[in-house]
């Protein structure tokens, strides 16, 4: 095991962005920079005995500025998107920055994946990265000590470990935003991919893709990922849910949900055999295609093109803190939010 520390570039302002590089016995690897706490590569063996880069993102600051839909990055204090931009705790109500249509906040404004995060190597296997989010920043009440740890086993598994505790009492509900693609990023889309959820309901939303409070069934419906699914099959489906969001990009309430770390998905590349296995100690997961990929540059100025990569991004439910039916990500002041995912590779 070994963690290397090499120049990645600089920000606008000249401060200097690094790159952290992961690397087990068995040459996988994780790439990370300090600029979004960004999981920006991850080298994994396909069957062929080559090692493939499965995830798309930027390979200079610029482009990770002006044309990042959030790739990699650490999404946080609440990712996802809260309807109305505004949220109560008590007799308070928040406005939060409404960065999407006008009208919802996606991912708290963007901000942690657009800063610098300090970056301290803490093992020879684990990066911990760490950050201070002011108090009613984006609207959010409460400074907000956030550390996020990546950690690579000899097991092909990397662990992303959050933690986070606030001055005031605030909705924390902290994920990571990589698109894979397990044929690895130059691959094209990644319809073919087959994927695994263990999951029985789905967040039902709205034309805005705001919950509308309601879980349902996925039996019978192309959102039925209980059984291995190629992901392409029923994305162009008339359901109406899929209709609102043009293609998958919808909760999916993970079974048998106790706080501890279990696996709830496994995906697998059809070309390459990579599969990857997933764990969270969270209720939910964002299941997202690449839908609205437009074709921007990425790594090696390849193209990201619509659909190729998709996001299991572990979570609360999204609008949480508008719907006190779903699991709460609500904690007092200095109560301390912990949360792990692991992705496991293997052929």
């Amino acid at each position: 095991m070994a963690v290397e520390r090499v120049f990645f570039g600089e920000m606008p302002d000249g401060r200097e962005v690094y790159k952290y590089i992961i690397t087990n016995s068995n040459d996988y690897s994780a790439h990370i920079l300090t600029l979004g706490a960004t999981l920006q590569s991850f080298f994994a063996e396909d069957k062929n005995g080559e090692m493939q880069d499965v995830l798309l993102c930027f390979d200079n600051v610029k482009d990770h500025l002006e044309l990042s839909d959030y790739q990699g990055v650490v999404v946080g204090p609440v990712c996802n998107r809260i309807g109305g931009a505004s949220f109560d705790i008590g007799d308070k109500h928040y406005n939060l920055t409404a960065n999407e249509k006008g009208i919802t906040c996606l991912h708290s404004g963007g901000e942690l994946g657009n800063e610098l995060w300090k970056a301290m190597i803490t093992d020879s296997d684990r990066v911990e990265f760490s950050y201070t989010a002011s108090d009613l920043s984006h609207g959010f009440p409460g400074e907000k000590d956030i550390k996020v740890t990546y950690k690579l086993d000899d097991d092909n598994a990397l662990h992303i470990k959050y933690e986070a505790v606030a001055t005031k009492d605030t909705y924390l509900n902290f994920t990571n935003h990589a698109y894979f693609n397990l044929n690895g990023f130059k691959s094209g889309d990644i319809l073919s991919h087959s994927l695994v959820i263990d999951a029985d309901l789905i967040t039902e939303v709205d034309e805005n893709s705001i919950p509308t409070g309601k879980n349902i069934p996925v039996e019978g419906t192309a959102f039925d990922f209980r059984c291995s699914r190629i992901i392409g099959k029923d994305i162009d489906d008339e359901h109406i849910q899929l209709q609102y969001t043009g293609g998958y990009d919808h909760n999916f309430c993970i079974n048998n949900y106790d706080g501890k770390l279990r696996e709830f998905a496994q995906a697998e590349g059809d070309i390459s055999g990579i599969k990857m296995n997933v764990y969270t100690t969270l209720p939910g997961v964002q299941f997202y295609a690449g839908n609205f990929l437009k074709g921007i540059k990425g790594k090696d100025a390849h193209p990201m093109e619509k659909r190729s990569g998709f996001c299991l991004e572990t979570q609360f439910y999204p609008d949480t803190p508008n719907n006190p039916s779903f699991p709460s990500c609500l904690f007092k002041t200095g109560e301390k939010y912990v949360s792990e995912t692991v992705y496991r590779f293997s052929l």
